[in-house]
């Protein structure tokens, strides 16, 4: 006889979900086991893979009958209920757009009505997310070359110690490069022989009839990949237009590294890590674009594209191929990434690691493959190189395989999961070694512009700090439909981060997620979803300046997970289509409202980043472009570099950067009106820069140069014109 649970036991059950779902208790419907329902899901998708040559999972739709809570039903039922909740939630984000009369009341209402179909929609299988890959699992065979392994160590060690002078010499660096790459060897395990890359790359070299296959997936790939280069590579050169303070520090960073200051960090302006100085620095030596605002963009808009695959296969790895797709698309075509991209700081180095990073680490604890920890490990290493904010990453890691060790999931492979996590970590270490031993050195540097938002080293928090943590998590959270923030330099100010369409489907697949995971207790769902707060902590623990939170710039990782939710999403809402409506309709209406979501939100990232953007970075930023072409002028035509001034003027022209526009990188061509009588004894033709509105200025040079000729420039941009002020050769 089989014993019936007590309520204690059902009650046990629930305050344990991370081992197993609560147990049924007499006089529930019966379910039929939902693992059960996606093991034939996978069958037969694999089934249509080999049948197709797996080339045409987007377009395979045959209906079938489902078997779903306990009750056989009509794969040709009409999906209302899933339709009806698309268009709600699209209807709430375009209530929550920026207008004269905005209000959250509406967009939350329908909203909320948009989840209530959804939750149905789910239950009766007309919209849920694609199953997750089953686990394949390999042995950890626990071995290590153990002389490598410890000339690794030895050279690492080495290498740390040199590293003290906060230089990368061709010793330290040669050292700490052979070092890493010996650990890499000792603990790589080796493929079999005929399945390695250069076998199989060494069989099709030799192969004599080359057979090249473009399938309809990889046309759609393509297709998808043009349009994100579109987005990312348009205008490039004008949007934006001009560079501000922080491009003139990390130009003169480039400029040190291009002459042999190559630090480790780089204590200017509050100190920075230094990936993207030799980035820059590459690509100014490889394709001569010299010191300008197009070198710092070509690297960080590469950064930017490279970060699409990674997105495509981390659909893969999560879900299936079409889930990869549609994210990568959303993502490559919006325009939080892209504006990231295109502004030319650090900021887009945050996803451009993670997305790897998050790739092989997945992979990892799929697999319990232990080489792609190390790959996850180099990722991470090298991100904390990047972005400062990337520095809680290894936390999150840490987080995530505690979230898989709760979960049945984890059953028979913690062992092997908590190994690749430790390789995991000691590749970043080695990999992180330089700025460790900058960060022990001079860890008040190292952490300043981290302590100066959580802490109060630079202010007084302006009330309770629990208080403001609680506001500015959720004024994150709900950034991706209401408001992305202040910083006119990276956003469309005070509108939702993301467009109509993909808030609409970021929150469908937020709440996909959620009841999946309700249902079936899988730690993935529980991951992706916390993820994203998470990796916006760096924003959201702006404490002492809760102004600056929400920030496109400090949460930029966390759009990683949130273009993959927004591709679950639509993907379940297809499949949605597929299975209840015949062929042909039902494909031609999978076709039709993806081209047609995708254009709406194409159109609207479109006039978001080269229209709307563009239009506010102009109207607030300076014209240092307009002046550093003036001061060029002057020098070829009639004067010399050492007789061109700007003259200073509060929260006006950084004249660091006319000096860069004018093609005169490390002058700065700051003058106060206290010097100008200095300028007399200098010989030859003169140009003085003057801000519109700085008659005192103006007039003191008149009087020091009564001959002197004053001409009013017009400027492209109101309300940015200046007057230039000639001094012509006695």
């Amino acid at each position: 006889m089989i014993d019936e649970p007590s309520v204690l036991d059902y009650f046990k059950s629930l305050l344990t979900f991370w081992r197993s779902p609560p147990i049924k208790i007499p006089g529930e419907d019966i379910e039929v086991d939902s693992e059960l329902i996606d093991s034939y899901d996978d069958q037969r998708e694999r089934h249509y893979d080999e049948v197709l040559g797996g080339d045409d999972e987007i377009l395979e739709i045959e209906p079938h009958t489902q078997l779903e809570d306990g009750e056989i039903r009509d794969s040709q039922q009409f999906p209302w209920r899933a339709i009806l909740s698309l268009i709600l939630a699209l209807a709430a984000q375009f209530a929550l757009e920026p207008g004269p009369e905005r209000t959250w009341i509406t967009g939350s209402i329908l909203y909320i009505i948009a989840a209530v179909f959804l939750v149905w929609a789910y239950i009766r299988g007309e919209f849920k997310p694609a199953p997750i890959p089953e686990a394949d699992h390999a042995v950890e065979p626990m071995s290590v070359r153990t002389i490598p392994l410890l000339l690794g160590i030895l050279f690492s060690l080495v290498a740390f110690i040199l590293f003290s002078s906060n230089r990368f010499t061709w010793l330290n660096t040669l050292l700490w490069l052979t070092g890493l790459t010996l650990v890499v060897v000792a603990l790589w395990l080796p493929a079999s022989k005929e399945g390695s890359w250069y076998a199989t790359a060494w069989r099709y070299l030799n192969t004599q009839n080359w057979n090249l296959k473009i399938s309809p997936w990889t046309i759609l790939i393509i297709v998808v990949g043009v349009l994100a280069l579109f987005f990312r590579l348009y205008r490039l050169d004008q949007v934006p237009p001009e560079m501000i303070s922080d491009h003139a520090e990390k130009l003169l960073d480039v400029w040190d590294v291009l002459h042999s200051q190559t630090s480790i960090f780089f204590p200017r302006n509050t100190g920075r890590e230094g990936f993207q100085m030799y980035l820059t620095a590459g690509v100014i030596s490889l394709i001569g674009t010299g010191y300008t605002f197009l070198s710092l963009k070509i690297g960080t808009v590469l950064c930017g594209i490279l970060t699409l695959p990674f997105i495509y296969l981390l659909g893969t790895e999560i879900a299936n191929r079409r889930v990869g797709l549609i994210a990568m698309a959303f993502a490559g075509i919006a325009y939080w990434p892209n504006i990231i991209s295109r502004i030319a700081l650090r900021f887009t180095l945050y996803p451009f690691f993670f997305a790897p990073a998050l790739y092989f680490f997945l992979r990892g604890i799929r697999t319990s493959n232990r080489n792609y920890f190390i790959l996850a490990g180099l990722f991470v290493g090298i991100g904390l190189h990047g972005y400062s904010p990337f520095r809680i990453v290894p936390i999150i890691f840490v987080l995530a395989v505690g979230l898989y060790l709760l979960h049945r999931q984890s059953i028979g492979f913690r062992k092997q999961v908590i190994l690749g996590l430790l390789l995991m970590g000691l590749i970043a270490l080695l990999v992180f070694l330089p700025l460790l031993n900058y960060s022990i050195t001079n860890p008040n540097n190292y952490s300043y512009r981290t302590l100066t938002r959580v802490g109060t080293i630079e202010r007084a928090y302006p009330g309770s700090p629990l208080l403001i943590f609680l506001d500015n998590l959720w004024d994150a959270m709900t950034m991706f439909a209401w408001d992305n923030g202040e910083v006119w330099v990276i956003s469309v100010t005070h509108r939702p981060a993301l467009d109509i369409v993909s808030g609409a489907l970021f929150y469908l697949g937020f709440g996909l997620l959620l009841i999946r995971y309700i249902r079936r207790r899988h730690w993935l769902d529980l991951f992706l979803i916390l993820s994203i707060p998470l990796l916006m902590l760096p924003s959201i623990l702006s404490i002492a300046f809760p102004a600056e939170n929400p920030s496109l710039n400090r949460t930029a990782a966390a759009l990683v997970p949130v273009f993959l939710l927004i591709g679950l999403s639509l993907d379940g809402f297809l499949s949605g289509i597929e299975s209840h409506i015949a062929a042909p309709v039902g494909r031609g209406l999978v076709w039709v409202i993806s081209i047609l979501l995708l254009v709406w939100s194409g159109y609207q990232n479109y006039d978001l980043a080269f229209n709307q953007y563009q239009k506010n970075y102009t109207l607030s930023s300076w014209n240092t472009s307009e002046i550093g072409e003036a001061i060029k002028d002057f020098t070829v035509a009639i004067g010399s570099q050492e007789n061109a001034y700007v003259v200073a003027f509060p929260h006006w022209v950084d004249t660091r950067l006319v000096g860069i526009n004018a093609g005169f990188p490390t002058k700065d061509f700051a003058i106060w009106p206290e010097d100008f009588q200095k300028t007399a004894e200098d010989q030859g033709a003169k140009l003085f820069i003057v801000k519109i509105d700085d008659s005192d200025s103006m007039n003191a040079l008149q009087n020091l140069y009564p001959e002197g000729i004053l001409q009013h420039h017009t400027s492209k941009v109101p309300n940015k014109d200046f007057y230039q002020f000639f001094v012509l050769p006695e």
